[in-house]
């Protein structure tokens, strides 16, 4: 039934400022934009992240960090995580290992969101094998 990660949305309060912040991060701008909406693309297999304007989220949605935490592969936590925190990110959960080859960290970016950084030897794997590493 779930077939893959499509887009990934975050809300920011100030969505000029968050769009910013994440072309910093990501070192790209946004491939789509439209009023109240902003979208890169980033990774291997060109996963969506979407900043969305906080006027537009759901009725009831929780303002500041909560729910569930996706994780984004990367080469090496510590730097990510000590990067993000450079950036005026927040530590959420420091790092830590979860097993041979698998570490994770998170923190709260400026605008409430919470983002994940993890090694997983898995992912690596899974790219291995379709010939893409």
């Amino acid at each position: 039934m779930l077939r893959g990660l499509t887009t990934v949305s975050f809300w920011a309060a100030d969505l000029a400022a968050a769009k910013q912040w994440y072309t910093e991060l990501l070192g790209i701008a946004p491939y789509f934009e439209r009023p109240g909406y902003a979208e890169f693309r980033l990774g291997d297999y060109q996963h969506e992240l979407g900043l969305i304007d906080s006027r537009y989220a759901p009725d009831g949605s929780v303002a500041g960090p909560a729910g569930a935490i996706v994780y984004w592969h990367v080469d090496d936590v510590t730097a990510a995580f000590e990067k993000l925190l450079s950036m005026g990110a927040k530590e959420h959960q420091a790092p830590i290992e979860r097993g041979e080859g698998f570490v994770t960290a998170s923190v709260t970016d400026p605008f409430g969101n919470i983002l994940g950084v993890m090694y997983n030897r898995h992912y690596l794997e899974v790219l291995e094998s379709a010939g893409t590493a």
